[in-house]
């Protein structure tokens, strides 16, 4: 499998995961437009944010194999970026 193959997975999983978050979120809001009880509504509200969180996590991996694989096909010596890339997986704690 390509690199090329790899990310194209990547950003099909992380958009089917991010269409479900979608389909979730659109089931909480019917939920509190119909009143239903907090209960079921926190729970799906939380599967929602789980779900986003997933998407962020599996997007920042992504970068960082895409940067590791990038440098180890070019030889390039440059630093990474790997304050950028904590800064944004940190910003999804």
């Amino acid at each position: 499998m390509t690199s090329q193959d790899t990310k194209s997975d990547d950003m099909r999983k992380i958009v089917n995961r991010l269409k479900r978050a979608q389909g979730q979120l659109a089931a909480v809001i019917a939920a509190v437009e119909s009143g239903a009880d907090c209960r079921p509504v926190v729970t799906q509200l939380a599967a929602v944010s789980s779900a986003i969180d997933r998407a962020g996590f599996t997007i920042i991996s992504s970068a960082m194999k895409e940067c590791l694989v990038d440098n180890a096909d070019t030889g390039d010596k440059k630093p990474l970026d790997v304050k950028e890339l904590e800064k944004l997986f940190l910003s999804l704690a």
